[in-house]
């Protein structure tokens, strides 16, 4: 039996797109802290999604959590919308270990 520590940790990316620059760069020191690191959709087609696919992605999003040991919550000046907000909350219900970028007083923790 594997034991986990970050080397072999699968870790979630959550947070709004509106910060792709930042999740993009998360992903990168994850991966190279040892972590194995699930993506965000990066939503480059240039239409709007359906209901329907977003539908799709949400339920995705959520089968990455259920899968991973944690997330990581890239939450630029503390923002955290609601989708996020739902995914955190997804995480703890499945006792996920929750990593934030910013520290409840904004401080940067990664």
């Amino acid at each position: 039996m594997m034991v986990m520590n970050k080397k072999n940790k699968i870790v979630v990316l959550v947070g709004s797109l509106k910060f792709w620059n930042k999740i993009q760069e998360m992903h990168e020191k994850l991966e190279l802290q040892g972590y194995a690191v699930i993506g965000i959709t990066p939503h480059v087609m240039e239409r709007k999604y359906t209901k329907e696919e977003e539908d799709l992605l949400d339920e995705l999003q959520m089968s990455k959590i259920k899968l991973a040991d944690a997330i990581f919550v890239v939450n630029v000046n503390q923002y955290i919308g609601f989708s996020t907000s739902r995914e955190i909350e997804f995480a703890k219900s499945l006792n996920k270990e929750i990593m934030y970028l910013e520290d409840v007083n904004g401080k940067r923790i990664n």
